[in-house]
C-alpha cells in the first residue's frame, strides 16, 4: 500500500472509531509503520477530524520529520514497535468498557478479561495485562509497555485505556474494536456463571489463526 493510501485509510478508520464513540474529544492516537518510518496522529487532534496531509511523519528512529507535531504519547507506540517486530500499527483508545476494566481493582492484573469468545482470542491473543497507573504523557511507562508487549499484543493502562497492536492498520483497529466488545461482555457477565473457552480451545484458535 502506498503512503498516500495508508494516510487515507488511517483517517477513515479513525473517523469510524470516533463516530462510534471509541474516542471522544482529542482522546486516543493511532500510528502505522511505513517502509522508512511511521505515521502517527498529531497531538491534541480529534480522531474524527484528521487531515491525511497533516498526519505526523516520523523517521525510523521516531524523530519528527514532517506534518503536525506528533502525539505526546509517541513512546507507547515506540514500545510496541520495538518489542514486536510483527507490529505494523498501534491503536490507543479511551473506549468506555475497556477503560472501565482498567479501573477495576479486583481483576487479575496479569490477564483481566478471560477467553469468553473465539474472536477475542483471535484478535487480541492469549494474554493482555493491566499495567500500573502512569500519568498520561509520562514516558516512564515506555519500558513497562515494552516488557509486556514481548508476549502480549495489547495492554490495558490502569485508569487510562487500551493500547493494541496489529500486523496491519486494519488488524490493529479490528483488535481494538474486539477488545472493547470483550470488555463489554466481561462487565455484562460480572457475577454470573460464565462458560469460558478452555486451554485446548484457545490453543486451537491460536494455531489456526495465529
Amino acid at each position: 500500500m502506498s503512503e498516500d493510501a495508508t494516510r487515507t485509510l488511517l483517517v477513515e478508520l479513525a473517523a469510524s472509531l470516533f463516530a462510534r464513540g471509541f474516542s471522544v474529544g482529542s482522546a486516543g492516537n493511532i500510528s502505522v509503520r511505513l517502509a522508512d518510518g511511521y505515521l502517527i496522529t498529531p497531538t491534541n487532534s480529534s480522531l474524527g477530524r484528521l487531515d491525511p496531509a497533516r498526519l505526523s511523519r516520523l523517521d525510523a528512529n521516531f524523530a519528527h520529520v514532517d506534518g503536525d507535531k506528533p502525539s505526546k504519547e509517541v513512546f507507547m507506540h515506540r514500545a510496541f514497535y520495538t518489542a514486536r517486530p510483527d507490529a505494523g500499527a498501534v491503536v490507543h483508545l479511551h473506549s468506555t468498557h475497556a477503560t472501565a476494566v482498567a479501573c477495576l481493582d479486583d481483576v487479575d492484573a496479569a490477564n483481566p478479561i478471560p477467553p469468553l469468545t473465539p474472536y477475542f482470542v483471535m484478535r487480541v491473543g492469549r494474554r493482555m495485562p493491566v499495567l500500573r497507573y502512569y500519568r498520561p504523557g509520562d514516558a516512564a511507562m515506555e519500558p513497562a509497555i515494552a516488557e509486556a508487549a514481548r508476549d502480549a499484543r495489547a495492554v490495558l493502562l490502569a485508569n487510562h485505556g487500551p493500547v493494541v497492536s496489529g500486523k496491519t492498520l486494519t488488524d490493529a483497529v479490528y483488535a481494538a474494536e474486539e477488545l472493547e466488545e470483550a470488555a463489554r461482555l466481561f462487565l455484562l457477565l460480572h457475577g454470573r456463571h460464565r462458560r469460558l473457552l478452555d486451554e485446548a480451545q484457545v490453543d486451537d484458535l491460536l494455531r489456526t489463526f495465529g
